[in-house]
């Protein structure tokens, strides 16, 4: 049996095979700017253990410790010629200038007040457009993959501090408050802050980890199992640990979504009913253990006593999202032309201008009624009509993917209209969560660049051929 012949070209392809050197995918030119935005979210989600537990004699300087992250972020991007230059973004930024001449002019008169307030505007309303310029989908999966990790434990972490009284450690209040950091809930038992400074950080964080679990649940080739299993175990468990019917609202906004977006092609309705019997299970099988039944009971008790005073579901909803915005609208003319001053209705502010350790809402607690009492009707409502005004372009542009069955940036969208229009920027946590979900939004929109995506079918060429 005469031996196999190998042409030379053959030969050639296969010694070049063996021989030639590994690929390496170029490197990221976005690379620090990318690390620069992963130090923003994690300040954003231990900034509360920071001001509690690990610096708490430094918990006033760091209400604001991701102010130089955004700063240095804008100025680098600002740099590279990166930061798009948007009817948005001018728009804020001339509405913000001249909010801080009209509040030193009519308005408070203290310079302090005025900054802190503007920071919310020209820092991190910027950001948005800085996460979704350098970040690209690829990124906004990375990202996805973190909060579904995080998931289980913040959840455990929550489920210690319900249990725990508000004298223990863990539930210590910002600057080592030993009155604990726990809001009211019911049946004697506190609404548990997790990591952050105060429990709203708790139903923002699980209501974005929501939209990854949920997404993750239809795509699952970049996720581990076990680990998605955990987080939908303890995201269903956090929402009556949490006592929190804003948590509940979010959930339930991320499912409509996701369940929306399947219906869309009748072909994924199947994966919709294989979802719902998954959660079905889920509750059913945590309903029956037993360190969950004092959670449920203190959940459904608040519940239903808000429910009772907000008349029904239809006032409770109404309440929690609209927050007044409707009342903020018909008093609009009734505020100071030029508004009490950009900065006076955040409770720093407050501090600042009362000289009292007492923080309270000298203008509104709703966000729209706090923003037309600074600025005034005018720009009061122009800034408004921006937050809106990119609430449609988000849901025009998710609409459009998911008609090419890319549900990621629509889910994310459900998330984004619970928190762009009307979230209480004013709040530090809320500000946050806000920047980031808008800005994840726009990046979820970005395909990875040509640069990395060469790279990377490069690589699997000759992968391939070896």
């Amino acid at each position: 049996m005469s031996a196999p012949t190998i042409t030379l070209p053959a030969a050639h392809a296969r010694l070049a095979t063996r021989f030639a050197r590994p690929v390496v995918a170029a490197p990221d030119p976005y690379r620090a700017l990318k690390r620069g935005i992963w130090l923003y979210v994690l300040l954003l989600l231990f900034e509360g253990a920071l001001r509690r537990w690990v610096l708490p004699g430094l918990a006033t300087p760091l209400l604001v410790v991701r102010d130089p992250v955004a700063i240095w972020l804008i100025v680098k991007t600002w740099q590279r010629g990166l930061l798009p230059n948007n009817g948005y973004l001018t728009a804020t930024i001339i509405i913000t200038l001249l909010s801080i001449i009209s509040a030193l002019l009519f308005g408070h008169g203290n310079l302090t007040v005025a900054i802190y307030g503007a920071r919310i505007l020209l820092l991190h309303f910027p950001l948005i457009f800085v996460i979704g310029r350098v970040f690209d989908r690829a990124d906004v999966l990375k990202m996805g993959r973190a909060f579904v990790w995080m998931a289980a434990p913040m959840a455990l972490l929550i489920a210690v501090q319900f249990y725990s009284p508000q004298s223990a450690w863990i539930n210590r209040g910002v600057g080592g408050d030993v009155a604990g950091a726990g809001f009211d809930g019911a049946n004697g038992f506190f609404r548990p802050p997790a990591t952050f400074s105060f429990t709203i950080g708790t139903h923002m964080f699980f209501g974005l980890a929501a939209c990854f679990i949920f997404y993750f649940w239809l795509d699952q080739r970049n996720i581990n199992r076990l680990v998605l299993l955990a987080a939908t175990v303890g995201l269903v468990a956090a929402i009556p640990f949490s006592i929190s019917r804003s948590l509940l609202l979010f959930v339930a906004v991320a499912l409509l979504f996701t369940a929306l977006g399947l219906l869309r092609n009748p072909q994924n309705i199947w994966r919709l009913l294989l979802l719902a019997i998954g959660g079905v299970a889920v509750l059913l099988a945590l309903s029956n253990v037993p360190i969950l039944q004092a959670p449920i009971e203190a959940f459904v008790s608040r519940f239903t006593a808000a429910s009772d005073v907000e008349g029904g579901l239809q006032g409770s909803l109404g309440n929690r999202y609209l927050g007044g915005m409707l009342q903020a609208l018909l008093n609009s003319s009734q505020q100071p032309f030029f508004g009490y001053g950009i900065g006076m209705g955040t409770n720093a502010g407050s501090v600042l201008l009362s000289g009292s350790d007492e923080r309270s809402f000298m203008i509104a607690e709703g966000e729209w009624g706090r923003i037309i009492g600074e600025m005034g009707p005018w720009l009061g409502l122009g800034l408004i009509y921006i937050r809106m005004a990119l609430c449609v372009k988000f849901s025009i542009a998710c609409y459009k993917r998911l008609r090419q069955d890319d549900l990621l940036p629509w889910i994310l969208l459900g998330n984004g209209l619970l928190m762009i229009p009307q979230s209480q920027w004013a709040q530090p946590t809320a500000l946050g969560f806000s920047t980031l979900v808008a800005g994840l939004i726009i990046a979820s929109l970005r395909l990875p660049s040509p640069a990395a995506t060469q790279s990377l079918a490069t690589a699997d060429r000759a992968h391939a051929a070896a």
